[in-house]
């Protein structure tokens, strides 16, 4: 049903979406990072590297918070509409399937029907919803945030190359960073898919280097 500001705001620390943010940031960091030849590698190529890998980050971040604006209105309209529908059905029945379409397929077939009922006569006793769906502060504030968070998450990959002036270990140590939060990315994954965190953590190194390897295979 409706959204207001606050559970607007705490859509920003679902989880799964957030590190899927960080896992593809870092695989798009990775095919610049890895395309580099640093045996022939200059101070100008390193530097064309860094740029090239940050503006796409930053294209992604913005990209990413767009469509998190696009998908909260979205929800919300869905929303505004099915609460519109359950005040206006005359028929129970139609309310209950309003109510369970708008629910988690395992949270609907866990209620009775009874419960639907109780959750009908609530939202019809409810105030009248908002003629159209809308944007808060927090929403933007929100996609502010997810920019950030796809921004930033690729330095830590990126700096070594700022800091090293070899460039054959600046890679090196680049790409260990890389490896290692590749792994604590799977691993959270894991643990909230509630599936062997290690093993997922090792799948998300496997998969990712794979993507790298095919994107600069097909010179992306």
């Amino acid at each position: 049903m409706p959204n207001d500001g606050t559970s607007t705001s705490k859509r920003l620390l679902e989880p799964v979406e957030r590190i899927s943010e960080v896992w593809f940031g870092l695989v798009m960091v990775l095919t610049f990072t890895c395309s580099l030849s640093v045996r022939s590698a200059g101070h100008e190529e390193v530097r064309t590297m860094l740029v090239d890998a940050l503006s796409c980050n930053v294209a992604w971040g913005i990209l990413d918070g767009f469509m998190y604006l696009l998908s909260v209105f979205v929800e919300r309209g869905r929303s505004v509409s099915a609460l519109r529908a359950v005040r206006a059905a005359a028929d129970p029945e139609v309310a209950q399937r309003v109510i369970a379409d708008a629910m988690p397929p395992l949270l609907a077939a866990a209620l009775s029907a009874a419960e639907f009922d109780e959750i009908r006569q609530s939202l019809s006793q409810s105030e009248e919803p908002p003629a159209r769906a809308w944007l808060t502060k927090n929403d933007w504030l929100a996609a502010a945030g997810i920019f950030l968070l796809v921004f930033l998450s690729t330095f830590p990959v990126v700096i070594p190359f700022i800091f090293v002036r070899d460039a054959t270990l600046a890679l090196r140590i680049s790409n260990g960073i890389a490896l290692v939060m590749l792994f604590l990315t799977g691993y959270a994954f894991g643990r909230y898919a509630n599936y062997r965190p290690w093993r997922m953590g090792l799948g998300m190194i496997g998969i990712g280097t794979a993507l790298v390897a095919a994107t600069i295979f097909l010179g992306g």
